[in-house]
């Protein structure tokens, strides 16, 4: 179940790559920019601003999820049963279907255009989510496929799954993007509504096995950018051996209009988002 296919990405592995967004995913945090990647189902979309009120939506509802008042279509998300009747006949693409279903050959097929794009800048193609681990079976098809295409393959992943699943990706992945996003085992829980035990052990893991892995940390306001938090990451990259290279990502509202258009609350609306000086005061801090 794929929800997304992002082309020319130059921050997800080296070169140019095609990233493969996989539907779910087993965290919650809160400031998230993939809300479509959190369910595994196919879900409704609506982006109102698309919307030129023709109504042909409204007459094919059957859940009374979908209304016209003053001349304008409003949508109740939470009465909608998801059935999808109103996508073929919204003309102007306001109702659409997010999550597709996919075989390693059509995602193959996808994708195969980008390839010339791959080979001239020693490229490849990412794995990413939601948590692509969480559709382990059909992610281990896809990339033996990718890589009998000679492919060169990265992962993102959150590593909130089993060292069991992620050690059987090893021979096949060139490269794996992995998130840290907190060291205080409360904060991770109290931000992405999981434990974080799993995810240390298995970064840890994954350094002792000498692959290619860099680490990633989202600076988001008032939950991980204090020098406490920060400094006990730094303490935990340093003792690894054989990290390639660990980034801060400043926090972005980005993904904010898709909470809305999915009919979900975002709930850190009340945040802004990180001026350039105060990153580069994090991010100086890390350096030294």
């Amino acid at each position: 179940m794929i929800t997304n296919l992002q082309r020319l990405s130059l921050h997800d592995g080296n070169g140019i790559r095609t990233v493969i967004f996989l539907k779910g995913c087993n965290m919650r945090c809160l400031w998230c920019h993939n809300p479509e990647t959190f369910s595994q189902k196919v879900q409704i979309e609506r982006i109102d601003q698309k919307c030129i009120s023709c109504g042909a939506c409204v007459e094919v509802c059957g859940s009374g999820a979908l209304s016209m008042y003053n001349g304008k279509v409003h949508y109740n998300a939470k009465s909608c049963t998801q059935n999808g009747d109103c996508i073929p006949v919204c003309y102007s693409g306001a109702m659409h279907q997010v999550g597709e279903m996919h075989t390693s050959e059509s995602l193959y097929k996808a994708i195969e255009k980008d390839v010339p794009f791959f080979k001239f800048s020693d490229g490849g193609v990412t794995f990413s989510g939601g948590e692509p681990l969480l559709q382990h079976q059909f992610l281990m098809e896809v990339i033996q496929y990718f890589k009998s295409k000679d492919l060169n393959i990265a992962v993102e992943s959150n590593f909130n799954v089993s060292w069991n699943i992620i050690s059987k990706f090893l021979p096949y992945v060139d490269h794996w993007l992995v998130d840290l996003k907190f060291i205080n085992a409360e904060k991770h829980k109290k931000w992405t509504f999981t434990d974080n035990q799993k995810v240390l052990s298995n970064i840890t893991l994954l350094d002792n096995q000498k692959v290619s892995y860099e680490l990633r940390t989202p600076l988001i306001p008032t939950a991980n950018n204090i020098k406490e938090e920060l400094v006990a990451i730094n303490d935990f990259v340093n003792q690894l051996s054989n990290c390639k290279q660990f980034k801060l990502n400043p926090y972005h509202k980005l993904g904010e209009q898709k909470y809305k258009n999915l009919g979900l609350e975002y709930n850190l609306a009340h945040i802004n988002e990180m001026s350039h000086s105060e990153f580069q005061y994090w991010s100086s801090l890390i350096k030294k």
